[in-house]
Formats: C-alpha cells, sequence, structure tokens
C-alpha cells in the first residue's frame, strides 16, 4: 500500500508533464509539415554525398 502511494502520484505528475509537453509543442507549431518529413525520408542523398567527396581537395578526400 505505501508503493500505491507514491506510485499514483509520480503516474499523475508524469501524464500531466506530458500534456504540457504536447500542448507546447503544439503551440510551437511542431505538427505544422507532417507530409513533408514523411516525404523526406524517400529523398536519395548518395548522388550528393558522391559529389561533396569527389569536388574535395585531395588532402580532404574520404579515405586518406
Amino acid at each position: 500500500m505505501n508503493g500505491l502511494a507514491l506510485l499514483i502520484p509520480v503516474a499523475l505528475g508524469l501524464g500531466i508533464g506530458a500534456l504540457f509537453a504536447f500542448f507546447w509543442a503544439l503551440r510551437r507549431d511542431q505538427f505544422d509539415d507532417l507530409d513533408g518529413a514523411a516525404l523526406r525520408v524517400l529523398i536519395d542523398d548518395e548522388d550528393d554525398e558522391i559529389t561533396t567527396v569527389a569536388s574535395a581537395a585531395p588532402h580532404q578526400r574520404a579515405g586518406d
């Protein structure tokens, strides 16, 4: 029974903290562009990395 006296307020505090964090993120427009983040995964960045390494000076190339 003593454990419940400690765990219930802790659980309520964590729940209220999570609710506060959600409303804070909502107010700061963190959920504005949901489609952009989902489509960003599909962008292939390998071409950009190859160009960057190839255009680097010889002393800056990867593997040297």
